[in-house]
């Protein structure tokens, strides 16, 4: 992991537990009032959507673009966010 953010530490430091998805490196506020409204409200709730794409970094990132408004850094740093995730507790 090249640079790691302050936010993105902070997520990775513990597990989800019931966290909101703005907790989330790289949601933005107005990317999490939009995934709320597709009924992604908690930060597991979008790992949930990123394993069932089996881990794909390009496939969910492609998802949160195309069906909930990211821009393409938004997307990428939440993909790397939970693939992050990922390889500390999973």
């Amino acid at each position: 992991m090249d640079h790691v953010s302050p936010r993105l530490r902070a997520f990775l430091s513990e597990p989800i537990g019931e966290k909101d998805v703005v907790w989330v490196d790289g949601i933005s506020h107005e990317l999490a009032i939009n995934l709320v409204t597709k009924g992604f409200n908690k930060a597991y709730t979008l790992l949930g959507q990123f394993l069932l794409m089996h881990k794909n970094e390009a496939e969910f990132q492609k998802w949160l673009i195309c069906c909930c408004g990211a821009t393409e850094c938004e997307a990428q740093e939440s993909s790397n966010c939970l693939k992050e995730w990922c390889s500390c507790f999973l």
